[in-house]
């Protein structure tokens, strides 16, 4: 199953995953940073299990970050 990787402590808050995936992305109204919904976090690291529909989109999302924050693995 793929993974949505995020290190969010690395985030600029440029809301491209929130306008490509609103689904899985929120924008922080504290700090302006992007959250993967519903994510697990480790170590500061934000992670969701996502469905093979799912992955493909996530992969665009992970291309447009323009700081490279977002992994799908």
């Amino acid at each position: 199953m793929p993974k949505i990787i995020h290190y969010r402590n690395k985030c600029i808050g440029c809301s491209i995953c929130f306008e490509m995936q609103p689904a899985f992305w929120r924008m922080s109204k504290k700090d302006g940073k992007a959250t993967l919904v519903q994510s697990i976090v480790k170590k500061d690291i934000h992670q969701l299990a996502i469905n093979e529909a799912d992955k493909d989109l996530s992969v665009e999302v992970e291309k447009a970050c323009p700081v490279k924050v977002i992994k799908v693995v």
